[in-house]
Order: structure tokens, then C-alpha cells, then sequence
């Protein structure tokens, strides 16, 4: 009879694949990389939820312009947000076409907020190692706006705090 590992005995084993992985540098990523409109944004892998194709919402009256209806995501109710507009960013009216070609991210269950954001493009996984360069945010950017990283094709990347969105007064008052 083979002997079975006992439970102390995975914990080491794990511990020195861990150790042997920082020890090689090991790339790691640390943001989902989305576009929204013209903005190129990289959310906090811990910080962000599952990823659901455009399946359509259910409008709320009398809500903002940005909150675009509720959502049936996997028996969850969510609320839709279209991120590039509630971050300013200037967005044509959306057909249905377009927003087939949409998909949403929904934020991480410890943020204990049943939202969706709208986003128009996945551009990947983004590590620390996929940037040469970092900037403050602009000094009148959201406080959810941090950090801009800046790859090697001079590109920026804002990192947005989907803690802190999930916590501002605004993004939780969807009332008009």
C-alpha cells in the first residue's frame, strides 16, 4: 500500500515550490489589463471577480446614466456599470451590436458589492515585469485612480482601486 502524504508534508512541499519560484523570478501577474473607451486600465487581480459575456440588464428608472440595469450573472443579481462613463470618459451611445462585444468583470466578493463593470476589450495579464516605468495619477484623477505603469511601447496604464470605487459615496448612490 502506497504511503499517503500527510497534510504537514504538502504544506513543505508547496512552501519550496514557492521559494524556488521567487528564486527564478518567476513572472507574475498582478492586473487584468481592460479598455474602456480610450482608457487603458489595469484592475487588481485580488480585487477583481469572475468575467461574463454581454448577456443584456434590466434598466432601473430614475437610476445615473452610467448604472445601465441589473444583470443576472450565474443566479447573482449584479448591478451594471459602464466604467468608461463613470469615469468620464467620453462614450458614444452604445447599440446593442456593440455591447455584444462588451463583456463585464465583476468585483471580488471581499468587496462585498454585487456590481459588474462594462468593459469593451480584455487585453490580458499585466505583471510588474511588463512595465518600465511608473507615474503618479494625475493630481484631479478620482480617488480611485492610482499609479500609471508605462510599458515598453510608451503606453499608460492606470491602475484603478476597485476597493476604494467599491467604497465612494457616488459609485454607491445609483439614484439620479
Amino acid at each position: 500500500m502506497a504511503e499517503r502524504e500527510t497534510l504537514k508534508d504538502v504544506q513543505l512541499r508547496l512552501l519550496a515550490r514557492l521559494q524556488a519560484a521567487s528564486a527564478e523570478n518567476v513572472a507574475v501577474a498582478s492586473w487584468l489589463a481592460v479598455e474602456c473607451a480610450d482608457l487603458r486600465l489595469l484592475l487588481p487581480l485580488t480585487q477583481a471577480g469572475e468575467i461574463f459575456s454581454w448577456s443584456g440588464t434590466q434598466p432601473v428608472p430614475h437610476a445615473r446614466p452610467w448604472f445601465l440595469g441589473v444583470a443576472n450573472l450565474r443566479g447573482v443579481l449584479a448591478g451594471v456599470i459602464d466604467l468608461a462613463m463613470l469615469l468620464g470618459a467620453p462614450v458614444q451611445a452604445r447599440s446593442e451590436q456593440a455591447l455584444s462585444e462588451c463583456a463585464l468583470v465583476t468585483m471580488g466578493a471581499a468587496l462585498e458589492v454585487n456590481a459588474a463593470l462594462l468593459i469593451d476589450r480584455f487585453a490580458g495579464l499585466r505583471g510588474a515585469q511588463d512595465f518600465v516605468a511608473t507615474q503618479p495619477p494625475a493630481p484631479d484623477a478620482l480617488p480611485c485612480m492610482r499609479a500609471v505603469q508605462i510599458n515598453a511601447r510608451d503606453e499608460h496604464w492606470q491602475i484603478l482601486d476597485l476597493q476604494t470605487l467599491a467604497q465612494d459615496a457616488a459609485f454607491l448612490n445609483i439614484g439620479a
